[in-house]
């Protein structure tokens, strides 16, 4: 074998590399298991536990949170959580870019691109240029966006063209800002190992939360709108006192029990009496010279380090008790001195509660002053990203609202500035005339002391103001990074833009639900692997298929550490891709073995048998693997979710299973054979020595009977499709699925009656599993987008569901307890899917009929392929339509359907150029041969590699159908259809219609050739 040195070099780098990556995920279920077992079913001291060991280097120089990050995660349908496709109203865009103008041609274009939106693959900016020119031909549309905002960038001289690349500008400006202000509050909700993404789609932005039980809530945090504020703010040193006072208060309160039961009572009364509260004397503190002293006394202890070391000393706990609150919070100074600004201190994220909460506290309100409140900075302040800063908000107004709205805002860059001969980041922003108005009063007010930026209730930044600004221009400088720079603008810009966002799709899915897929989703990679593993040691021998089997576990290795080093997430149909692809990839070893065998009955001795048997091999293994892999290709730019998952394992599978079956099996057969130890090897068993030798079926004589059996299918289909239908999925319709489980089993004809009384339209429900659980499927008020229409029909469910819930159960129990999983999506998206379904489909199939002309430079096999192909689709879609209301699981077309349909395409043409790559090769070496008997003696020569293929990837296929679960039986069970189909479509379709088109350009060729004779 050429470059064998090469190969090995590669495979050992590629096996530390894998390794690497995956030692994470072991390192971090080590230190996982360490935190519960010394929490001992404590949630909140397991948390403590990993929190005080994030920033500790445990492996390599990485920190424990660093190896968390890095570790292969679970998917939603494995771990439970949260997976939601969330679009920016871009027409509300507009509508604010436009001033929120009146014209009733522009409201109407818009209104018209909303409504056709959902048909079109046109882009939202696109339609409404295109209507807005049918209602208003001579209008030119600068003058509908040549506003006071945007006076800068569209004028009444700019053309149509400029006008729509600025407004595109401006939209992904108001992207990128709703991206930020999500992962912002995204962050803050403390989802461990969030995926929040921008989708090719315009607009769009898909949002994973695994692990989260709260759903409701994270609808109201992903859809509520932004809100930027503009605040005064106290300096430290003209609150230090109070905060000293403070202090003190809370150090009585925490270690008097008897004076904490007596403040809570008092608190209690002066909130419903709404009076001040009454304090005992002993616990009454205020700003006096006691306190000045007290506050140098504390200064003077922090000196020349912070509250953190103290709590490493042995005074660690007295200095707690005398300082509850500086305990945690480390004051904002430096060398015994107070730092200027409007920082108060620093705090450990853990910390940051339980400061809430005391300075939350009645009592501690009362001596700190009433127009003071403390808000948290959004980043944190050190590179282990643990600790944040307090700010100091002065609340200047009586009605508690900021000094300045951030709608005033028309304008936001960040660039680099120049000053006193060094470069640095500046943040731009410009106001309209109100709030320039305004701007220039609060600057000039606040000379000398900082401004702070407020977004979502979190302080961005503090600017301190230096000069009065007049004109509604002001520049920020700082110590910014170009990304902190870039996002500030963006939370600046946020203020102006009116657009609106809401939840087109979700997927809620309960950790029960989870946890019994991943049960059933590593049975079934379990016991397919073993089956895969017997099959091939009783097929071809101990030896040999212990070799196969080695690359097989190889395989699995080396995916699964690809998959770590690109930190994939790990779904149910990513762990069914890479079963199916171990099942294609031993396509691979029954080819070499084939081949090895036809040579050793040629009477070649067993060296050059194999050395053979990879040469002849090798050609049809790449075609086919290349053929597989722009399956994966289509779905990965076509999918979204867990079909990207199901592709990206997809090709890493196939791409390792061609180094370890093509590369690593034949240098391990070489070593052997210098040893001397394969002589007498045959590649068989007593059980299949006889099998499929010598064969003789005549194919092509018998292949306008082939023609007529799948014509007849795909009649009956189209019949039952005209009659029956398909069973579309809410992906394709629009709707909301339930999974709701029971304590006993229940009848799904009375679960529908009873649902069909409280929700109008469509419902229908099915069993998912196993008795006790059904899914109910409805499109009630499919078209509302808001959490009021999602709590009416979770009411309507349990109304509905009643009776077969326990008397005492609430609405919230039911919740909690019988809501397995949930999934929504909206209208506009069901069509997205369609017809991004579709297109994945047509194209797939364009581009693998092209590669195989490329290939084999014959239109006669490409043909033969499409044909193939599209008839083997066909097929299966007949067949959905003519059993989904016969067999007992569910047969719905959606997402994860055309998944396994582009499977099977991908599986039929490499079971396809295998024939093709033998009619080639028998073609080269007999030219003058009759194409018939050539055509018919390589479909009898492959028959045994075709019938040992199908049936080892049939049999590991039907392990996942049988227990991957029910959430992935519509695909699987397409899968096992589409292999007998394909298989059968290889044998009766595209090689007799090859045969078809090749024996009329002989014909042609021979009557050409007499004719110039």
């Amino acid at each position: 074998m050429q470059n064998k040195g090469f190969v090995k070099v590669f495979s050992v780098l590629l096996t530390l590399v894998c390794l690497f990556y995956l030692s994470f995920s072991f390192v971090s279920k080590y230190y996982d298991g360490q935190a519960a077992k010394y929490a001992g079913g404590d949630l909140e001291k397991e948390s403590y536990y990993l929190d005080s060991l994030a920033t500790q280097k445990v492996w390599f120089g990485y920190t424990l949170k660093q190896c968390h990050e890095m570790e292969i995660t679970l998917g939603l349908d494995l771990e439970g959580g949260m997976n939601v496709i969330l679009e920016l109203n871009v027409a509300d865009v507009l509508r604010s870019l436009s001033g929120n103008n009146q014209d009733p041609n522009f409201n109407k274009a818009l209104d018209l691109a909303f409504a056709h939106q959902a048909a079109s693959q046109k882009d939202f900016i696109d339609l409404f240029v295109e209507e807005f020119r049918k209602l208003s031909p001579n209008t030119s549309l600068a003058s509908l966006f040549s506003t006071f905002e945007l006076k800068d960038k569209i004028t009444l001289q700019k053309s149509d063209a400029e006008v729509i690349s600025i407004l595109r500008s401006e939209l992904k400006s108001a992207i990128d800002n709703s991206f930020n202000v999500l992962s912002t509050r995204i962050d803050r909700f403390g989802v461990v190992s969030p995926n929040i993404q921008r989708l090719e789609t315009t607009g769009r932005i898909l949002v994973e939360l695994p692990g989260v039980k709260e759903p409701e809530r994270i609808r109201k945090l992903l859809q509520g709108s932004a809100n930027l504020e503009f605040w005064e703010t106290y300096d430290l040193t003209e609150i230090y006192q109070q905060l000293i006072a403070a202090d003190n208060l809370l150090a009585k309160l925490v270690t008097n029990d008897s004076i904490k039961a007596e403040l809570d009572a008092a608190d209690s009364t002066a909130a419903a009496a709404d009076t001040t509260s009454v304090l005992p004397a002993a616990a009454t503190a205020s700003a006096d010279s006691t306190e000045t002293k007290a506050g140098n006394d504390l200064l003077a202890k922090i000196e020349g380090g912070d509250s953190a070391k103290m709590a490493e000393t042995a005074s660690a706990k007295e200095f707690a008790k005398e300082h509850p609150l500086f305990s945690i919070l480390q004051l904002n100074q430096y060398n015994g001195q107070l730092a200027p600004g409007a920082v108060v201190g620093i705090a450990h994220h853990r910390d940051r509660a339980k400061i809430d909460e005391y300075l939350n506290l009645k009592q501690v309100k009362d001596v700190l002053p009433r127009n003071l409140v403390f808000k948290w900075g959004v980043k944190a302040v050190d590179d282990k990203e643990q600790f944040y800063e307090l700010y100091a908000i002065k609340v200047s107004n009586r009605d508690g609202s900021p000094a300045l709205g951030g709608n005033v805002v028309t304008d936001a860059s960040a660039d680099f500035a120049s000053k006193l001969g060094r470069s640095e980041q500046e943040v731009s922003m410009s106001m309209n005339a109100e709030g320039a108005k305004a701007w220039a009063r609060l600057t000039k007010e606040n000379i000398g002391r900082s401004i702070a930026i407020v977004l979502d209730e979190l302080v961005y930044s503090a600017p301190r103001v230096n000069d009065e600004i007049t004109g509604g221009r002001s520049s920020i400088t700082g110590h910014f990074t170009p990304e902190e720079a870039k996002d500030l603008a963006n939370v600046l810009k946020s203020g102006k833009m009116a657009a609106s966002i809401h939840i087109v799709q979700e997927d809620v899915v309960g950790p029960s639900l989870g946890q019994e897929a991943i049960q059933s989703g590593l049975i079934s990679f379990l016991l397919a692997l073993v089956i895969i593993m017997v099959y091939f040691c009783v097929v071809y021998g101990f030896i040999p298929g212990l070799i196969a089997d080695g690359a097989l576990l190889v395989n699995v290795f080396f995916t699964m550490g690809i998959l770590a080093s690109f930190q994939a997430v790990l779904t149910l149909p990513g762990i069914a891709g890479m079963v199916l692809t171990f099942g294609m990839s031993l396509d691979a070893n029954v080819l070499i073995y084939e081949r090895t065998k036809e040579e050793l009955r040629g009477g070649k001795s067993v060296g050059h048998a194999i050395q053979e048997g990879y040469k002849q091999a090798f050609s049809a293994i790449f075609d086919g693997n290349v053929t597989a892999i722009i399956t994966g290709v289509v779905l990965l730019f076509f999918g979204t979710g867990p079909i990207k998952g199901f592709a990206t394992t997809l090709i890493i599978g196939l791409s390792a299973s061609f180094l370890t079956t093509v590369f690593l099996t034949h240098i391990v057969y070489e070593a052997l054979l210098s040893k001397g130890k394969l002589q007498h090897q045959t590649f068989d068993t007593k059980l299949t020595r006889h099998f499929l030798v010598n064969p003789n079926f005549d194919f092509l004589g018998r292949r306008k009977i082939g023609y007529l059996i799948p014509v007849a299918i795909i009649v009956l289909g189209a019949i039952s499709l005209a009659t029956i239908g398909l069973n579309n999925g809410i992906d394709f319709t629009g709707g909301r699925n339930y999974i709701v489980r029971f304590d006993k089993p229940v009848n799904t004809e009375d679960i529908r009656a009873a649902m069909d009384e409280q929700l109008e339209g469509t419902v229908n429900v099915i069993t998912i599993g196993s008795s006790n659980q059904v899914r109910i499927s409805t499109n009630y008020k499919i078209e509302e987008n808001n959490t009021e229409v999602d709590r009416e029909i979770v009411d309507k469910l349990y109304q509905g569901l009643k009776p077969w819930l326990p008397e005492t159960e609430t609405v919230e129990q039911f919740v909690a307890q019988n809501i397995m999983s949930s999934q929504k999506v909206g209208p506009s998206m069901a069509d997205d899917i369609k017809t991004n379904a579709v297109i994945a489909v047509i194209i797939a199939m364009f581009c693998m009929a092209l590669y195989i002309l490329i290939s084999f430079r014959d239109f006669a096999f490409s043909v033969g392929v499409f044909v193939s192909v599209v008839i083997c689709t066909l097929c299966i879609i007949a067949f959905y339509s003519l059993l989904w209301k016969i067999l007992p699981f569910s047969m719905e077309v959606d997402q994860t359907f055309i998944a396994a349909i582009l499977t099977v395409i991908g599986y039929s043409i490499n079971d396809t150029v295998v024939v093709f790559d033998r009619i080639r090769e028998t073609i080269k070496l007999y030219p003058k041969r009759d194409r018939f008997q050539v055509i018919n003696d390589s479909l009898n020569s492959t028959l045994s590699r075709t019938f040992n293929t199908s049936f080892s990837t049939f049999l590991t296929v039907l392990c996942i159908f049988a227990l991957g679960g029910s959430t992935i039986q519509t695909s699987t069970f397409a899968i096992l259809i589409g292999i007998v189909v394909s298989t059968y479509c290889t044998l009766f379709i595209a090689t007799p219609i090859a045969y078809e088109i090749q024996k009329d350009k002989i014909k042609k060729h021979a009557v050409k050739e007499v004719e110039a004779k």
